[in-house]
């Protein structure tokens, strides 16, 4: 289950559940009405859940929120720890916790792995120099599609965080059971208290983009975001609103339906299959990327919406007037 609104994620939240057997059911009703109240609290994104699979023996609930200050306020909230009372008596054992606040939005739609690390503040150059060492034996793994690395976020968890993603649970499985990656944990052994979790679905990421087989690249920023996020939104919302008009609805009306069906074009639609495919260079460039690059991306976005307008003021003022 989903509940989204369409703004890109500044912190993301994403909690393991094991479920008592014969609870599910109940489980996943508490777990909705959960997120119903999250949605209540400031800088709500969007809140959903996924049931275990093959690769995965947790429920999964993923919480993004607009900063990691008002992640921390919701996951602190004595209405949540309410909740938690409440609903102890489905979990079987306690809940695992990360946290990323990159402002991606994770995991995507291709397999990915959490893993987390505790690390001392003295050894925190050798992590850094050992996960170096992971990406480049992993990056040689067929299917290997980027990682990503977190800090620790302070007031919700002390660990590293680290996605890696893969195109498939196949290719996936060859490396997690590689003799590669088993010598390079044996040479990080002061690292080896850490846990895994795999999840195999996507949770309708915006801005899922595949990395380049070395290194993901770093996530767009918040203004490059807002202009990707205009150029699809525009044109969504005025054909919507073409489109709607016949009905003649009431104003309030007009634009809860609109809003509804905007959200849903925006998050499958309109933002994987227009906006990120012609302006995913140049949301998240390569790091050797020349600096004129952006002035092309910020070109392509001018002409994007010179089109829309000029389309849009010709269907709107010249040949049709809205009744």
């Amino acid at each position: 289950m989903n509940t989204e609104k369409n703004v890109a994620a500044a912190a993301t939240a994403i909690i393991g559940q094991k479920v008592l057997p014969g609870m599910e059911r109940e489980f996943e009703s508490w777990q909705e009405d959960l997120n119903a109240a999250a949605a209540y609290y400031p800088g709500f994104l969007g809140a959903e859940i996924s049931p275990p699979t093959a690769l995965q023996s947790d429920w999964v609930v993923v919480y993004r929120f607009d900063s990691v200050a008002h992640l921390q306020a919701w996951i602190n909230s004595a209405a949540r720890q309410t909740y938690l009372g409440t609903g102890a008596k489905y979990f079987d054992g306690p809940a695992t916790q990360q946290v990323v606040s990159s402002g991606t939005q994770s995991p995507d739609p291709l397999v990915t792995v959490v893993v987390t690390h505790r690390v001392s503040p003295n050894q925190v150059d050798d992590f850094l120099a050992w996960q170096h060492h992971m990406v480049q034996e992993e990056s040689r793994f067929e299917g290997f599609r980027g990682t990503e690395l977190f800090r620790p976020v302070e007031g919700l968890q002390a660990e590293w965080t680290t996605l890696y993603r893969y195109d498939s649970a196949e290719h996936l499985d060859a490396w997690l059971t590689s003799p590669q990656r088993q010598r390079i944990l044996a040479e990080g052994e002061k690292f080896s208290d850490f846990q895994l979790r795999t999840i195999d679905n996507s949770f309708g990421s915006w801005f899922a983009f595949e990395g380049n087989g070395k290194e993901a690249p770093s996530p767009p920023s918040e203004t490059r975001t807002s202009l990707a996020v205009w150029v699809g939104l525009y044109p969504t919302v005025v054909l919507l609103t073409l489109a709607l008009s016949p009905l003649h609805m009431s104003l309030w009306i007009g634009l809860l339906v609109g809003n509804l069906l905007s959200s849903f074009l925006m998050s499958f639609l309109t933002m994987p299959y227009y906006v990120n495919p012609m302006l995913g260079r140049w949301l998240r460039p390569a790091p050797d990327e020349p600096a004129r690059a952006n002035l092309r991306g910020l070109g392509v976005v001018a002409m994007a919406m010179a089109f829309w307008v000029v389309v849009f003021y010709l269907v709107t003022v010249r040949f049709w007037t809205l009744p």
